[in-house]
């Protein structure tokens, strides 16, 4: 790998902890093998077991543990690390799930992908446990308001080259302190999902890049933290997901994507009723509601930060469904015969 000047790339690594203490220590022993600097930030997010304890006694000071007496959820979680990096000086921070572990030049082929001034934010090749197959190769957001993980269940092999993208996962990438100082931080609303698409969202509005790179590569074990709690990907999604497109999309694109968003949401509201998982539905969407009417207002602000071209944000949609639709893919080719 080629090097940059390591002088001023002063990395804090956070990771998230909530009683996963197995998986946290192999993540942390993965960074402390990085070929650059970095200095190591465990949030622990109110564990009820004794993963404190045994980071402690087992890495010392080589970590920092950040200990919160509550769960603040991901996004609290986040913000915990991405304040401490602000108020440290730090010039990046990166998040790394702790179901993940990172490869030796991981850290080092993010901030290679941030020597262009515009890149903001840096996003891995994000690969299943084994390695044999793609988790994300950065995220998308399509034409129907739906974001999703690009190249997800690919072979690893057909992982693209290093390109610009419109997000990054928040399970492995790298942030410029800039970014959050010029954007704020993750949204707390948000508590987990879609917290790094709306993140990217406003990066992108406000005009920043965002790189995927296929030179710094981590491994996942995909939905570890989501079996923790019955039902909370599915109240999260129906509660993340209007509140993700109000805030963000520009005023000419609103009621295009929002017409197929809502199609959309419908069809999966009443799949999940159909499921036997309503209850988490319909909470999830009632909260939505909720928080659409704070979301007005803190749209405004991200409105009146744009700094790019509506034409330039509809670029960087995904023009189709995202692949995994399958459902509402034989929906529009029962009507329209286009698949």
């Amino acid at each position: 790998m080629t090097m940059v000047d390591m002088s001023n790339s002063k990395l804090a690594v956070v990771i998230l902890n909530w009683n996963g203490i197995k998986d946290t220590e192999k993540c942390i022993d993965s960074l402390l093998g990085q070929s650059v600097d970095v200095d190591i930030i465990v949030v622990d997010n109110g564990s009820k077991d004794n993963s404190v304890e045994i980071i402690e006694r087992r890495y010392g000071e080589k970590v920092t543990i950040l200990k919160q007496a509550k769960n603040l959820g991901v996004a609290g979680g986040m913000n915990v690390g991405a304040k401490y990096a602000l108020n440290n000086n730090y010039r990046y921070f990166a998040l790394l799930n702790n179901d993940a572990v990172a490869d030796k030049d991981w850290a080092e082929g993010l901030i290679n992908e941030t020597k262009n001034a515009q890149v903001g934010i840096a996003t891995s090749l994000l690969l299943n446990a084994t390695g044999e197959k793609i988790d994300t190769t950065g995220e998308q957001y399509s034409i129907w308001g739906l974001p999703f993980p690009r190249g997800r269940n690919q072979k690893t092999e057909k992982a693209p080259a290093s390109e610009l993208v419109f997000g990054a996962t928040g399970g492995a990438s790298l942030y410029k302190t800039e970014v959050i100082s010029d954007i704020g931080l993750f949204d707390e609303d948000l508590s987990a999902y879609y917290e790094d698409t709306d993140m990217c969202f406003r990066a992108q509005m406000a005009g920043w890049k965002i790189a995927y790179t296929n030179k710094a590569i981590a491994y996942h074990k995909q939905g570890e933290s989501s079996k923790k709690i019955p039902g909370f990907t599915i109240y999260q999604n129906f509660k993340n997901l209007p509140l993700v497109l109000l805030k963000n999309v520009p005023i000419s694109l609103l009621i295009q994507v929002g017409i197929r968003f809502y199609f959309a949401y419908a069809l999966m509201f009443f799949n999940a009723i159909a499921k036997g998982r309503g209850k988490f539905a319909i909470k999830g969407a009632f909260m939505s509601f909720i928080l659409g009417f704070k979301k007005l207002g803190e749209r405004w602000g991200i409105q009146k930060r744009k700094r790019v071209s509506t034409k330039y944000i509809k670029s960087m949609l995904w023009k189709d469904l995202p692949p995994d639709q399958t459902g509402l893919r034989k929906l529009r080719k029962f009507f329209t015969g286009k698949g």
